[in-house]
């Protein structure tokens, strides 16, 4: 069963009585499509975002026509959308969903209603599941596929083997002495190099973000970015994603390029997704990941593009998104859930107070659903292993399966499940001081950052995960 289309529900005037009748069944402050015309006192009102805030699909209909025409027809989708619907196509029995005990509640009228476009493209693809060929189980493409969804699988392909393959053609060209006086000069330059910590972006390409192929990998989920509230341009701002998922292909889908048109729903905001620092350490893929923008994710470099360039030279308009989450959060990343590590992490909100930014939640619906991996409540030797090996060595062996290539079961691909990245409301955050920063005022903006998150998963949880098999769950 598909969720309803929720509009806001009217404000009332500071009594029982709202300003207009409802009509319709009220859901957690919105109202179904029965009662829309109660919506349109609510905008005009003033009592929630502008309807061009509320605008979920894109804010230019040139973008939006053109992501329509990108789509088109899918691949099915590995083992049915953990993120839409059930493998029978239907949602799971409200006793299938694990509930906490405690869960905050929200009215949910900050936030525009959303629709789940990604997720009823996806759900398209099912028919296409009926005419594949099996062979001992797997499922294989058929050969009469469209070239554009060719071209997807390509695009996600070539980033997912970005780190091999440049590695690789480096050591390819270290077996080629007339490369030497070339490559000694680079690694000299690369081990010496400030570009992913001084904040100057110098090596950053718009064109390169832009690149057609970032659009044919959005769109092979899809994914969609939505904007729920305006962020001025005046402030800086830290984004924090979440969940992590295996790889956080929703992160660099929306802030590592320009496939999700981030820089036209927010306008004057120059963005930079945040990665670790070792990654600026591989010849060749450093140069690809700083042309798109992205930063290392030490305390260095964020101070750095928070307090210099800019409008006014300190900031103004520079955001960071920083996955909070990290290579923990990773190893929990199951289809259907949503784990958050972040009961303890502080960081962040230090970071946020310490360069006057404010905190932005990010909630990536889908970001879980892209791979199966090996759960650690069923091996736990495993997992102690993974955990081993973290702690050693600062990054993570996640054991995972996808899809492949030319088949739906068997790969390292990732399912082809929509992604629906919600921008919440932003957290204002004053400037202070390093010595003058203290723990309460640390937890109290920490205890609004995860309320926001409660209230963005409250309110659309619905339309983006109807076939969850849990609820939002904050962990350490």
């Amino acid at each position: 069963m598909s969720a309803p289309n929720l509009v806001p529900a009217p404000a009332t005037d500071g009594n029982t009585t709202p300003r207009k009748e409802k009509t319709g069944t009220e859901l957690n402050g919105y109202l179904t499509p029965s009662s829309a015309a109660s919506s349109l006192q609510y905008n005009r009102a003033g009592a929630g975002p502008r309807a061009d805030v509320a605008e979920s699909t894109g804010d230019i209909a040139e973008r939006e026509a053109d992501d329509l025409s990108v789509f088109g027809e899918y691949d099915p989708d590995g083992h049915g959308a953990s993120n839409g619907t059930k493998r029978n196509g239907s949602a799971p029995p409200d006793g299938d969903v694990k509930k906490p005990e405690k869960y905050k509640d929200a009215s949910g009228t900050d936030y525009p209603p959303l629709t789940d476009a990604a997720g009823k493209e996806a759900a398209a693809r099912e028919r296409d599941r009926i005419s594949a060929y099996r062979a001992g189980g797997i499922r294989f493409a058929p050969w009469n596929i469209p070239y554009r969804r060719r071209l997807q699988t390509l695009a996600v392909l070539t980033h997912c083997l970005s780190i091999a393959v440049t590695f690789s053609f480096f050591f390819f060209l270290c077996a080629i002495p007339l490369t030497w006086p070339i490559l000694i000069p680079y690694l000299l330059h690369m081990l010496l190099s400030k570009s992913a910590l001084d904040g100057r972006l110098r090596a950053r390409s718009e064109r390169f973000r832009r690149l057609p192929i970032w659009r044919f990998f959005a769109s092979y989920f899809p994914a969609k970015l939505h904007k729920t509230h305006d962020l001025p341009p005046t402030r800086k701002y830290i984004f924090g994603y979440h969940p992590h998922g295996i790889i956080s292909h929703g992160a660099f889908a929306a802030f590592g390029t320009e496939a999700l048109g981030f820089a036209d729903k927010f306008p004057g905001i120059t963005n930079s997704l945040l990665t670790l620092d070792s990654n600026f350490r591989i010849p060749l893929y450093r140069d690809y990941i700083l042309a798109l923008g992205l930063q290392s994710v030490s305390k260095e470099s964020i101070d750095a593009i928070l307090t210099t360039g800019g409008a006014n030279g300190e900031g103004m308009g520079r955001a960071v998104t920083i996955v909070v989450g990290g290579a923990r959060e990773s190893l929990g990343a199951q289809p259907g859930t949503m784990h958050l590590v972040l009961a303890q992490r502080k960081g962040f909100v230090k970071m946020a107070m310490r360069t006057g930014a404010d905190l932005v939640p990010v909630l990536a619906f889908g970001e879980n659903d892209l791979y199966d991996q090996v759960s650690p409540e069923q091996h736990p030797l495993l997992h102690r292993l993974q955990m081993w090996v973290l702690r050693t060595l600062k990054f993570t062996l996640p054991f995972l399966h996808g899809r492949g290539i030319f088949n739906y079961d068997v790969g390292l691909m990732p399912y082809r499940r929509p992604l629906n990245i919600v921008v919440g409301k932003p957290i204002v955050v004053g400037q202070v001081k390093d010595e003058k920063i203290e723990s309460r005022e640390v937890d109290r903006l920490h205890a609004e950052y995860v309320g926001e998150l409660e209230r963005m998963w409250e309110v659309y949880r619905d339309v983006f995960a109807p076939g969850r098999r849990e609820e939002l769950q904050i962990v350490k």
